[in-house]
């Protein structure tokens, strides 16, 4: 997982709608393939490798149960150009819990691992932090507006297409203080396009792709802006280590979330960053955690 480049973008990956990102082949019953577009140049976007290793694993579950974490290292830079095959393993097939582990392999290598937990549903209490009174993405600027045509015609063609951010100023109304020594950011996020709503398995892997657009970027904001919203070349070399996600509650990646990332510690060439999913009822759906390198350009 690497935050966006000003460096150039390109790819060998799907074309069509965002789902068509997410669309692995089976080779048998636990194997499956896919194709991956650049995040750098020449690196997969390691949303969308975390979101196909996410579904593969899904492919093997029953549809009673549904996600409610994962686990992923990178280890290395996937090739856009080259398809990425996804060995799944079935750990244990409990009666409340299913767990997965899935390798992506590349040209002979792992390059992603992922372990995935999946769960009957159950009734229980119910509580969650409540989401910051700010503005609405109805009263902000398109993230993508400001850039230069060349680069939005790179960033769609390149395979990030059909979505839609909208970053909330800093010193909007409701924006909690500023903490020292922990950069913040806010905002919202959705796919463009509809996604089917029968399949929740699908908005959870979208929403995976979602949340490594900006989480690695939250880390090195006390260095330089995120990709969006700086007009010079990067400062820093940053690209993930690892990734976790939580899923609360259910929820449509095809409607708008607000994604309040915060990064409580840089240090050691490595950067946490920590992220919360709100809809528009601001419900609690989902959480993130990542760890990213980040080192000076040389």
């Amino acid at each position: 997982m690497t935050d966006l480049t000003h460096d150039g973008i390109r790819t060998a990956g799907p074309t069509g709608s965002f789902a068509g990102l997410l669309e692995i082949e089976p080779l048998d019953k636990n194997t499956f393939r896919g194709r991956c577009h650049a995040g750098a140049p020449m690196r997969a976007f390691g949303g969308q490798v975390a979101a196909q290793a996410l579904t593969a694993a899904g492919r093997t579950c029953g549809g009673d149960r549904a996600v409610h974490s994962l686990h992923g290292y990178f280890l290395l830079p996937g090739d856009p150009t080259q398809p990425i095959d996804y060995e799944v393993e079935r750990v244990r097939e409990g009666l409340s819990y299913t767990t997965r582990r899935v390798t992506a392999v590349q040209n002979g290598a792992a390059i992603f691992t992922l372990s995935a937990s999946f769960k009957r549903p159950e009734t229980a209490d119910d509580r969650h932090r409540e989401m910051p009174e700010l503005p609405g993405p109805e009263s902000l600027p398109d993230a993508f507006a400001p850039l230069d045509e060349g680069l939005r015609a790179a960033i769609t063609g390149s395979g990030f297409r059909d979505l839609e951010l909208r970053f909330v100023p800093s010193d909007a109304p409701g924006v909690p203080p500023a903490v020292p020594g922990m950069p913040q950011q806010f905002v919202w996020l959705r796919i463009a396009s509809p996604l089917p709503a029968g399949d929740p398995l699908l908005h959870v892997c979208a929403l995976t792709y979602l949340s490594d657009l900006t989480l690695a970027s939250t880390a090195g904001l006390h260095r330089q802006p995120n990709f969006f919203q700086r007009t010079e070349p990067p400062r820093l070399l940053m690209a993930s280590l690892d990734h976790a996600m939580w899923f609360h509650r259910p929820f449509r990646a095809d409607e708008w979330l607000l994604f309040a990332q915060r990064s409580p510690s840089a240090s050691d060439g490595r950067g946490l960053s920590l992220g919360e999913f709100y809809d528009r009822e601001g419900r609690l759906v989902a959480s993130a955690v990542q760890e990213a390198l980040i080192r000076e350009r040389r």
